[in-house]
C-alpha cells in the first residue's frame, strides 16, 4: 500500500487569504486509491506518531466504499481568525454568506477578543457565536474571559478553553454562568480517545476527521462518549474537507452548524466546494489536473513528503491499516 500511495503522490502548495494558526502557505499531499483521493495534510511541526491518524483517514478515504448518508448539505460556520480590524472582519465574514454561526478565534488578550467579538455582533446580529482557545488558558484566565465574553451576549459553546480534562472540569465546577465545552484536543492528541473520561469537564466532542483518525474512528468516538459532536477541519484542502463533510453527513445527530468551511481562509484550492445558504453540498472531490500542476510544490518539497509519509508509515500507520483489513 505505500508503494501505491507514494506513486500516485501529488504535493501542492495553497497561500491562505489571511494569517490563520500562523500558516500563510498550506502544503498538502493527496494520492489516489480505487475508491477516490485521500489527503495526508499534518501540520509541518507535527513528529511523525501524530502523523498517523491524518495518514489512515487518508488512506481510508482513497479505499473505503463510501458508506450510505443521512444528509446531502452540511450547514456550517464561519470562522474568524484573530483578526481586530473591523474592515478585516467585515471582509472575512462576507467568505461565508448565509452562515448562521461564527467561531471566533481568541484567547491571546482579552480587550483585543471582546473588541472582535463585539465586531462580528455588530456586522452579524443575529449569529450565535461561539470561540475557541485551542487550550491556551489557564482555569483562572479562563473564568475571568469568560465572565467578561459572556456579559456581552451568550455563547453556543466555548471550544477547548484550558489544555487538560482536569483543567476543563475545574473550570465547569468554578462558572457563574452556563456555557457549554467542547473538547477538541483531549480527544485529538490522545492516546486513548475511546476511553478518556471526561465527565464533568465536556459537552461537546469536537470531530476533525483526520485527526482521529477517519471516520470509521471519529464515529467510534462519538459513540463511546454519547454527547453531542460538531464536525470540524484542520485546515485541509477540498479533498480533505469532503471527507469531513462525509462523516457529517453520516452522523445520526448533527446538533450544531460544522466548522468545515474553512477552505474559505485558502487563496487556491484544489477543487471548488462552494458555500450555499450558509451549508456545503457532500460530494465526492477529485482534484483538478490544472490546480495540481500549477500548485505543485518543488522537488525538494515533493521528496520531503514521501520521507514523511514513509516515516508516519513505519511509525504506526502500518499496523494501524493492518488491524482495519483494508485491501488495496
Amino acid at each position: 500500500m505505500l508503494d501505491s500511495i507514494l506513486e500516485s503522490l501529488h504535493v501542492v502548495a495553497l497561500a491562505t487569504r489571511t494569517n490563520f494558526r500562523s500558516v500563510q502557505l498550506r502544503e498538502v499531499a493527496l494520492f489516489e486509491g480505487p475508491q477516490g483521493w485521500g489527503e495526508f495534510s499534518p501540520f509541518l511541526e507535527y513528529a511523525a506518531e501524530e502523523c498517523v491518524p491524518w495518514l489512515v483517514s487518508g488512506i481510508e478515504s482513497a479505499t473505503n466504499q463510501p458508506v450510505p448518508t443521512l444528509r446531502s448539505k452540511i450547514e456550517i460556520n464561519a470562522t474568524m481568525p484573530a483578526l481586530n480590524a473591523r474592515d478585516e472582519i467585515a471582509l472575512v465574514l462576507s467568505w461565508f454568506p448565509g452562515c448562521k454561526s461564527v467561531k471566533i478565534k481568541v484567547g491571546s488578550n482579552l480587550q483585543e477578543d471582546l473588541l472582535r467579538i463585539a465586531y462580528v455582533r455588530e456586522i452579524l446580529p443575529d449569529a450565535g457565536i461561539r470561540i475557541d482557545v485551542n487550550g491556551g488558558w489557564s482555569v483562572d484566565e479562563a473564568v475571568r474571559s469568560l465572565s467578561a465574553i459572556s456579559k456581552a451576549g451568550d455563547l453556543e459553546y466555548v471550544e477547548q478553553p484550558c489544555n487538560s480534562i482536569a483543567e476543563l472540569r475545574e473550570l465547569k465546577s468554578r462558572l457563574d454562568v452556563p456555557i457549554l465545552i467542547a473538547g477538541d484536543e483531549v480527544f485529538r492528541k490522545s492516546n486513548n480517545p475511546l476511553t478518556i473520561d471526561v465527565s464533568g469537564a465536556v459537552d461537546i466532542v469536537m470531530l476533525k476527521v483526520a485527526p482521529l483518525g477517519g471516520i470509521k474512528r471519529s464515529i467510534e468516538i462519538a459513540r463511546a462518549h454519547g454527547l453531542p459532536t460538531v464536525v470540524s477541519s484542520a485546515l485541509e484542502s477540498a479533498v480533505g474537507i469532503s471527507y469531513g463533510l462525509r462523516l457529517a453527513a453520516i452522523l445520526p445527530e448533527l446538533n450544531y452548524a460544522c466548522g468545515l468551511g474553512t477552505g474559505q481562509l485558502l487563496a487556491v484550492d484544489v477543487a471548488t466546494l462552494p458555500i450555499v445558504s450558509g451549508s456545503i453540498g457532500v460530494q465526492s472531490v477529485v482534484p483538478e489536473e490544472g490546480s495540481i500542476n500549477e500548485y505543485a510544490v518543488s522537488t525538494e518539497r515533493l521528496n520531503f513528503w514521501r520521507e514523511r509519509i514513509r516515516q508516519t508509515w513505519n511509525a504506526g500507520a502500518r499496523e494501524w491499516v493492518s488491524e482495519e483489513g483494508w485491501a488495496w
